[in-house]
């Protein structure tokens, strides 16, 4: 017989047997399921570690929100602060807008007056167009009928242009006619000399100088001082209360003749030691002498009637 068929025996035989048997199945039953229950408070145990872990984690990702969530704060804190600050600066835009409506309203009101006053300009200029229009139509009218007066004066300036010029002609033919007997007179009885004038002069000098009577310097001028080359000086002179006084009278002065006797002067200084008074007595000195006799200090009297 073998063990299972004995114990199987012993089982259906044997009641104290049987109860052990039992017993012992039941506590073995107990062992299994505390090895269970063991098993499962280590799983539960690994399970809360794990838990821990992740709740820790969670309470850190907790901080960081907090920390964020604080940060959020200061910036929308920032942010309600620069809305504010938004706001006055809006408020101040507001403001000036307003007052650029009401600028703009009055600027409008003024280019309206502008306006108003501008078509009242035109009018009184289409006035003043409608005015000139018939003036210059009433110059032109009178330009023609003026074209006409000119057209008929110029023929008669031609006219009388050319009877001037015809007297001219005839005139000059009488001058040359009366030329040429001049010059048959001087070639036959000869005209007043240069030395006939002084003659007649003396007496006007002697008048204007207010002296008695006019002397003659002479002197021979070897070194050529007065026409560059050795020359005899002849001129009348008047010593008046010490002063030496020169005259040169000529019925006509060049200016060459001015020079000539402004050199003569020199050389009577130089000659007597005394500078003396320059004069010229003539009824005729062209302009250039009359200036140079200014520039060297030489006196000019015309009147010699």
């Amino acid at each position: 017989m073998s063990i299972k068929d004995e114990f199987l025996r012993l089982l259906r035989e044997d009641e104290e047997f049987r109860l052990l048997v039992m017993a012992y199945l039941g506590i073995s039953d107990v062992q299994s399921a505390l090895g269970r229950l063991v098993d499962a408070v280590g799983g539960l145990v690994r399970s809360q570690s794990v838990v821990m872990d992740v709740l820790s984690k969670i309470l850190e990702n907790i901080e960081k929100l907090w920390e964020n969530q604080n940060k959020l704060w200061e910036e929308v804190k920032a942010l309600r602060e620069s809305q504010n600050k938004l706001w006055e600066e809006n408020n101040k835009i507001w403001q000036e807008v307003k007052a650029l409506r009401e600028n703009q309203e009055r600027l409008w009101q003024e280019v309206k007056a502008l306006r108003e006053n501008q078509d009242k300009t035109w009018k009184e200029i289409e006035k003043l167009w409608q005015e000139l229009k018939t003036f210059r139509e009433e110059q032109e009218k009178r330009w023609q009928e003026n074209e006409k007066r000119w057209e008929e004066t110029y023929k008669r300036f031609e006219a009388i242009e050319t009877e001037l010029r015809n007297l001219r002609e005839d005139f000059n033919k009488s001058i040359m006619a009366v030329n040429r007997r001049l010059d048959a007179l001087g070639a036959r009885w000869g005209l007043i000399s240069e030395e006939a004038f002084r003659e007649g002069m003396r007496g006007v000098v002697e008048r204007i100088l207010g002296v008695a009577k006019v002397e003659k310097w002479s002197y021979n001028d070897v070194n050529g001082e007065v026409y560059g080359h050795p020359a005899m000086i002849d001129v009348d002179i008047v010593v008046k209360d010490g002063s030496h006084i020169l005259v040169e009278v000529k019925s006509s002065v060049s200016r060459d003749d001015v020079a000539e006797f402004w050199r003569i002067g020199r050389l009577y200084e130089r000659v007597n030691g005394v500078k003396p008074r320059l004069v010229i007595v003539s009824p005729y000195v062209d302009d250039r002498a009359m200036e140079l006799a200014r520039e060297l200090g030489i006196e000019i009297y015309t009147e010699v009637t």
